[in-house]
């Protein structure tokens, strides 16, 4: 037969005494899962409407204010430009999918932005699959320091 342990008294107030004290604790897992769900977060921009100088200079800024606010993951959705009424005006050009071309380019020869940039790639199916992509940003603490 299995002998039962005793538990003092003392050790039955000190307990019940200690867990009257835990409403003062955090859970150490839940603000370390704040915390990553805060640096993880991805920052959305949608050219949807936009001229291509118009989105240039919209991306330009959202890229510099996201590093310079940590942010590591971008989405920018630029549309495939299946739906573009191009076609429909004589006076403006047949080329379908300006965007999602051009947008990446000139990224790319910009080398402020190229600076701030680990790589870019296309978005996943649930966030535009190709009319949308992903940029990584560098972490800005690495090249302040």
């Amino acid at each position: 037969m299995k002998k039962k342990n005793f538990i003092s008294s003392k050790d039955k107030k000190d307990w019940i005494v200690f867990t009257k004290q835990m409403g003062n604790i955090r859970a150490k897992e839940s603000s370390l899962l704040k915390q990553d769900i805060e640096i993880n977060k991805i920052k959305k921009l949608d050219l949807h409407g936009y001229s291509l100088i118009e989105a240039n200079k919209i991306v330009k800024n959202f890229i510099i204010n996201s590093f310079n606010s940590g942010y590591k993951k971008l989405l920018i959705v630029t549309g495939k430009g299946l739906r573009s009424k191009s076609h429909d005006n004589p006076y403006l050009s047949e080329k379908l999918s300006v965007l999602k071309y051009s947008v990446p380019d000139y990224i790319k020869n910009d080398e402020n932005l190229t600076n701030k940039i680990n790589s870019i790639s296309t978005a996943d199916i649930k966030d535009g699959g190709e009319g949308g992509i992903y940029i990584f940003l560098k972490n800005n603490k690495k090249l302040i320091e």
